[in-house]
């Protein structure tokens, strides 16, 4: 499958895309491939990096159950600055909040599907990417979404 990387604040991102979507982002250093997509999906991420981009606009394609796929597409719904928490997620998609978490924490594509965005009640919550809620903490600062909770 066909990836790209890019150096960012929050260390390297790979992007991997299949059958003309994005499928995968990863905290790894690889891939060099250059498609249409990859390309879109790189400069949307600089420009998002940069200030100038706040919110993605690239097919995906999330794996996982029906359950999965609506959990990310309420995490996409977030505006860039805001956040919501599971329970909140919970509520809309008639779910209990472990599961929401569960399926946050499974989130293929993470800052382009923003779960960094989603909190605890009483906290951050965690963060699988690479650098777990240090990871969390510097994507909100960077959307200013931060202010309340650091």
């Amino acid at each position: 499958m066909p990836s790209a990387m890019i150096d960012t604040i929050v260390g390297p991102l790979s992007v991997t895309e299949q059958d003309g979507a994005i499928i995968r982002l990863s905290w790894q250093q690889e891939g060099a491939d250059r498609t249409e997509l990859l390309g879109r999906a790189i400069e949307q991420l600089r420009a998002y990096f940069a200030g100038e981009l706040t919110r993605f606009d690239l097919p995906l394609a999330v794996a996982g159950s029906d359950f999965q796929r609506a959990v990310c597409d309420a995490m996409f719904a977030i505006p860039f600055g805001e956040t919501r928490t599971y329970g909140d997620i919970a509520r809309d998609l008639k779910a209990p909040p472990q599961p929401i978490g569960n399926a946050c924490g499974a989130n293929p594509i993470p800052v382009i599907i923003p779960c960094h965005r989603v909190l605890g009640a009483n906290g951050l919550g965690g963060f699988s990417g690479a650098g777990g809620v240090e990871t969390k903490v510097t994507l909100l600062k960077h959307e200013g979404a931060a202010g309340l909770l650091i």
